[in-house]
């Protein structure tokens, strides 16, 4: 065989040989299984007896926490990070086994603290002093689940009147109650006509007044209980679930739903479920993920997978397009806005490339585009945004629409990052609680 004959023929090998690493890479994000690595504990005794219930003056009980902004109402935070923050206390027991990958956020009413996890068969809740870390309480009940992404809670969940709501990634919505973690009732949206989508159930439930509501995709795309007995009170729409909370607005004075799902952000009336109108937005992989952005009567949202975003002037009949481009791909970081102008993360989260931008809402104009911090997930607090990138490094961020302002960073502030760190940074009552996977890290924040 000739020697150039060689070469070309090594040549397609490498070059075979890498398309077929790089396609596995792309594999892996898109429906990997992320493997639990470092420390991991066992689950600890409860507490006993079970502290009573306190309530906060800044907490945190849903999605986003109050009016599902991203903003937490704490004030008065550390913002000189040139020594780092005290780290108060750390747990390792969250997630139970090598696959049981678990990616839900904390929230948390004054001392108490609720997380989901995961064990080999069963889906868990923990109730953690958010104070001390300490256990108080624990729940479980048996779910099957797929392996993509692992099969632990997506979903963060939610407090009200002294009751909690998780839903799980197969569909399971149960609510427990806060002070001890009884479990109170146990429904499962398949029952009703719902659909897992592919990567797993993950809208955080929504409370709103008598109700709790979530996606159920298939033939019963929202779906709204009885939040006081489980009770199915209707269920609307048809078609592929997405992975955004349903969230309120105020449209006209009555208020409405807003559910961003599989291929479209739909209105809702939410008491009957009737839809009032649909803004179609299809996405390569019916990935909806982020939650949309409401300001007075104008919706933003945005998606990855080259979609884009697009700004919408809303009334109860209808909407129109205020301006729509490829400015910002948020995959599923979610942005904020701040006096008029939104921040976030825009390409895929998944890797640690794509860009932090500031546009206006009005607009859609960019303001300024970094690619200092990396991918990651925000929290605004205080005039300021905590940002953490998927290796676990946090930076502080000075919110400016004349150009991107860096206070403070601190490499590491969750050790032992190998998959990427998606959970949100959460803040509530002075104290800033960060996961990764099994972990949970909890840091004083105020001064």
């Amino acid at each position: 065989m000739k020697r150039s004959v060689k070469i070309i023929l090594a040549i397609i090998a490498v070059v075979l040989v890498s398309a077929a690493y790089f396609g596995y890479q792309i594999y892996q994000s898109v429906m990997g299984s992320e493997q639990i690595v470092g420390k991991q504990e066992g689950i600890p005794q409860p507490m006993s007896p079970t502290p009573p219930v306190t309530t906060g003056i800044a907490d945190w009980t849903n999605w986003r926490g109050e009016n599902f902004e991203g903003k937490s109402t704490t004030i008065g935070i550390q913002t000189d990070w040139s020594k780092g923050l005290q780290k108060i206390w750390d747990v390792n027991y969250l997630c139970q086994d090598n696959g049981t990958a678990s990616w839900a956020a904390a929230v948390v009413q004054g001392n108490r603290l609720i997380i989901p996890g995961r064990d080999e068969k069963n889906d868990l809740v923990f109730c953690i002093n958010a104070d001390t870390g300490e256990l108080i309480w624990k729940g479980s009940y048996e779910a099957e689940a797929g392996s993509s992404h692992g099969p632990g809670s997506r979903a963060t969940p939610f407090i009200n009147e002294n009751r909690v709501y998780t839903f799980g990634r197969s569909g399971d919505l149960v609510c427990w109650q806060l002070e001890d973690g009884k479990l109170l009732w146990h429904k499962n949206v398949k029952d009703a006509g719902g659909s897992e989508p592919q990567w797993g159930f993950s809208t955080t439930p929504l409370v709103f007044e008598n109700m709790v509501i979530v996606q159920g995709g298939g033939k019963a795309l929202v779906i709204a209980y009885d939040k006081t007995t489980g009770d199915l009170l209707w269920k609307s729409m048809e078609g592929e679930a997405g992975y955004a909370a349903a969230i309120t607005m105020n449209i006209e004075n009555e208020v409405k739903l807003l559910i961003y799902h599989g291929i479209g952000l739909s209105c809702l009336n939410p008491s009957d479920g009737k839809p009032l109108w649909t803004a179609p937005w299809p996405t390569e992989y019916n990935v909806n993920a982020t939650t949309p952005i409401v300001s007075n009567d104008i919706v933003f949202h945005t998606s990855g997978y080259k979609m884009g975003c697009e700004a919408l002037k809303v009334t109860q009949s209808g909407y129109t397009v205020l301006w729509k481009s490829n400015v910002m791909e948020a995959q599923h970081s979610d942005p904020i806005l701040i006096d008029g102008y939104i921040y976030g993360y825009s390409g895929e989260s998944s890797r640690n490339n794509g860009q932090f931008k500031c546009i206006e809402l009005l607009t859609g104009k960019e303001m300024w585009s970094t690619n200092n911090i990396g991918q990651g997930t925000t929290t605004f607090v205080d005039g300021h945004l905590i940002c953490l990138d998927i290796k676990g490094n946090l930076f502080l961020v000075k919110p400016d629409p004349t150009g991107f302002k860096q206070i403070g960073k601190i490499k590491s502030a969750i050790e032992g990052v190998k998959n990427p760190a998606w959970t949100v940074p959460v803040v509530a009552n002075g104290k800033l609680y960060l996961r990764y996977l099994q972990k949970l890290v909890c840091f004083k924040l105020d001064v």
